[in-house]
């Protein structure tokens, strides 16, 4: 593009205020006074107009300083382009969940569907009546490639020990006890295991769906060169426990949830050992959206509702 076909590259977009202020009050001190500079200063900025439009803008005439027709057909258009440029420049407007209708698309485990949402809720939709939750069930690549291009606000759940792109943030969200579910049939079962009585039983492993290869109790197990006897590989909860509560056997799994299939089914939580490790569950977000007034308020939700 040739130096006259691109006016804008040698034009000082500083002086748009300067232009608007002078031919809007046609009066430098007025002008001055209204910019916050000194009459002086104000002056030197007309002469600069000036030069740069080749034209001489305010022509003193008996009444005063009147615009030139240039100067009078191109106020309408700065003034436009400064409005614009305020709303452009302006802070992110606050978010008011409570005449909001955003979506926000969240990755969690079943975890954070089962026993955090439902508590949730009630909260949730008496701040936020008009706020829709979309879950969509985890999985370390899919939904950090879909944090990554902006289809998933927010990851909730990911194991600490999961690698995750190092520009991602990501902050503790819950530590969770582990125990041991078990048939209400099966009352010889005692009440707290010993490591080597845990690893008597069979069990039901969960297949966790944010690292297939492993989870945290198999890699505790490996650091003491221990493993377990697995009857069978489960990807949901509920029917795993459905599973235990009529086969001798074990279910690893958070202590709330476990309370929660007490209810629902003819089952019981039993102590593993000791040194058994806790789940330890994050929350991951994209850094480009770090200041988005109403993702931000989600976060706030999810950690104050946390046990």
């Amino acid at each position: 593009m040739s130096d006259t076909a691109s006016p804008l590259r040698h034009f000082d977009l500083n002086l748009l205020q300067v232009f608007d202020a002078l031919i809007s009050e046609c009066h430098v001190s007025r002008a001055s006074e209204q910019l916050f500079l000194s009459q002086s200063a104000t002056s030197h900025a007309l002469n600069r107009l000036r030069q740069q439009l080749n034209d001489p803008l305010l022509v003193r005439c008996g009444s005063g300083l009147q615009p030139t027709p240039r100067a009078l057909a191109m106020l309408p258009d700065v003034k436009a382009i400064l409005k614009q440029l305020e709303l452009t420049l302006a802070p992110p407007k606050q978010f008011e969940p409570a005449h909001s209708q955003r979506v926000f698309t969240i990755a969690a485990t079943d975890y954070f569907e089962a026993v955090v949402l439902p508590d949730m809720m009630p909260t949730l939709q008496q701040q936020a009546p008009g706020v829709i939750f979309d879950l969509e069930m985890i999985g370390p690549h899919a939904s950090l490639e879909r944090l990554e291009n902006g289809t998933v606000d927010l990851v909730i759940g990911l194991d600490e020990n999961l690698t995750v792109p190092a520009h991602l943030l990501r902050q503790p969200w819950l530590t969770e006890q582990l125990v041991c579910l078990v048939g209400t049939r099966f009352d010889d079962i005692p009440a707290q295991l010993t490591l080597d009585q845990y690893l008597d039983f069979p069990h039901v492993v969960m297949l966790d769906q944010t690292d297939t290869s492993t989870n945290g109790i198999d890699r505790w197990l490996a650091g003491q060169q221990r493993q377990r006897q697995r009857m069978a590989q489960m990807i949901n909860y509920l029917a795993a426990a459905r599973l235990v509560a009529e086969r001798r056997a074990l279910l690893t799994l958070p202590r709330r949830m476990a309370e929660l299939f007490c209810h629902w089914l003819p089952v019981r939580t039993v102590e593993g050992p000791d040194d058994m490790p806790n789940w330890e569950m994050t929350l991951i977000q994209h850094p480009l959206h770090v200041q988005d007034p109403a993702l931000q308020w989600l976060i706030e939700q999810v950690v104050s509702a946390k046990p």
